[in-house]
């Protein structure tokens, strides 16, 4: 985390939306999930594609691209489940008046706000009630994103299962 701080610094990056986006675009977890999908793919499927005359654009984008959606939602999905709870990165990279959603809603937790009229608010509320409204508003945009990519997990699950 410091080196990626350090270099989130020097290169003028921070209190941007760019210091949480750059540092986790690539994920080394999901290289390797996208490279072992691929590996699984029958090789009769790229000889079957050339031989029938495509060229190497044409088989990405007609065979290997669609046979692709499902690992692809999948790693889509980790990566916005994981970027949407990611509270950590948004504390550290963005300054107060500018944080993200769940470092906001972190720092409601963890650090009661004091300033005059809320003051009163939240002590009024507990612990749990706000906990409870943090889960909600976490919970929410990854309930609402999943039944769209739903159909992308089925139909991995049904490729998997034909026989060769």
């Amino acid at each position: 985390m410091i080196p990626t701080y350090l270099v989130v610094t020097k290169v003028g990056l921070y209190n941007s939306i760019w210091a949480l986006v750059l540092p986790s675009l690539v994920n080394v977890f999901y290289l390797i999930l996208i490279m072992n999908f691929f590996k699984a793919l029958p090789k009769e499927l790229e000889e079957a594609v050339f031989m029938d005359g495509a060229n190497h654009w044409q088989a990405f984008s007609k065979l290997f691209l669609p046979l692709s959606l499902p690992v692809l939602a999948t790693v889509g999905l980790f990566t916005v489940v994981h970027d949407w709870n990611e509270w950590l990165a948004g504390s550290i990279y963005m300054k107060a008046d500018n944080l993200p959603l769940s470092s906001f809603l972190k720092t409601i937790i963890a650090v009661p706000m004091v300033n005059g009229n809320n003051a009163a608010d939240i002590a009024k509320l507990n612990s749990r009630s706000i906990s409870s409204a943090q889960i909600l508003v976490g919970a929410l945009p990854i309930l609402l994103i999943y039944p769209v990519l739903q159909k992308f997990f089925t139909k991995g699950l049904v490729i998997g299962a034909v026989k060769e």
